[in-house]
């Protein structure tokens, strides 16, 4: 078994600034169980991107057994939205690992590391943690401080991805909200390769008929446009109210059951398709 450190909490100790990447902790605390990989530099997890995705994918695919992954909880459902969708179809599973608190300070991190280091679950991308295995794919953090801090929300079945790794784009998320700017949004969208909508409910956003000018225009532009639910479950269901049809005459993207973090995956790869 390989386990790659990428960095955060559960490898950090305590300074006088706030905690701080470690050295060797991580290492000390798997001892014989598996062979450790350590980024270097280690990376916060707020810093995570593309390249860092790539480097675990390069890693990942030249081990045939399976692999686990230390990672800070910041960006913990974007990476599980990542590897979930990038892997699609690798046999061995991937296991992603991370605490609340550091090792060796009487919280999560030996609970959490010691199920994935003994945990045996089938092809796919997993999270241990809160003594279980969550499935990664659509990973949502609904707790900013508590052990129990990921749940899962069902994402539909994954197929084998337009790339398997990421290459240079301009993604974002936008939450439609009442009364917002169509100018606003215009030039979001104008710095954009792809952007994620977050709208209401099942599927519906502001009557603002500047607004979906703006989505048009992007669309007819080159801007890829998913549309996912602001609620944490259910996904989205065009057609249920008239008050949504006209994201999808703008040439938005049904996301279905996608969580945020999961759109905002597939539009990075399905823009690094042939790169």
């Amino acid at each position: 078994m390989r386990l790659i450190h990428t960095g955060g909490t559960i490898g950090m100790v305590p300074s006088p600034q706030g905690l701080v990447p470690a050295m060797k902790l991580v290492e000390a605390a798997v001892g014989e169980r598996a062979r450790v990989t350590v980024l270097d530099p280690l990376v916060d997890s707020a810093a995570i991107g593309a390249a860092d995705w790539n480097r675990l994918l390069d890693l990942i695919e030249t081990a045939d057994d399976p692999v686990i992954v230390t990672h800070g909880t910041d960006t913990m459902a974007y990476t599980g939205a990542a590897l979930s969708q990038a892997l699609a179809g690798r046999d061995a599973p991937v296991i992603l690992c991370g605490a609340m608190a550091p090792l060796g300070t009487g919280g999560d991190a030996e609970a959490n590391l010691d199920l994935a280091l003994s945990a045996q679950p089938g092809p796919g991308v997993w999270l241990a943690f809160a003594n279980r295995l969550i499935p990664a794919a659509g990973l949502v953090k609904h707790d900013s401080h508590g052990a129990d801090s990921f749940r899962a929300v069902p994402q539909a079945p994954l197929s084998l991805p337009p790339a398997r790794r990421f290459g240079a784009a301009r993604i974002g998320i936008l939450t439609l909200t009442p009364g917002i700017p169509a100018a606003m949004v215009a030039a979001a969208l104008s710095e954009l390769d792809g952007c994620v909508l977050r709208v209401f409910g099942a599927g519906t956003a502001p009557p603002d008929p500047a607004l979906y000018r703006a989505l048009s225009e992007a669309h007819q532009r080159g801007c890829a446009l998913r549309a996912v639910s602001a609620c944490e479950a259910g996904g989205l269901v065009p057609g249920a109210y008239a008050a949504g049809a006209a994201l999808w005459g703008a040439g938005v993207q049904n996301g279905g059951l996608d969580t945020a973090e999961a759109a905002f995956v597939r539009l990075w790869l399905h823009h690094s398709k042939g790169a």
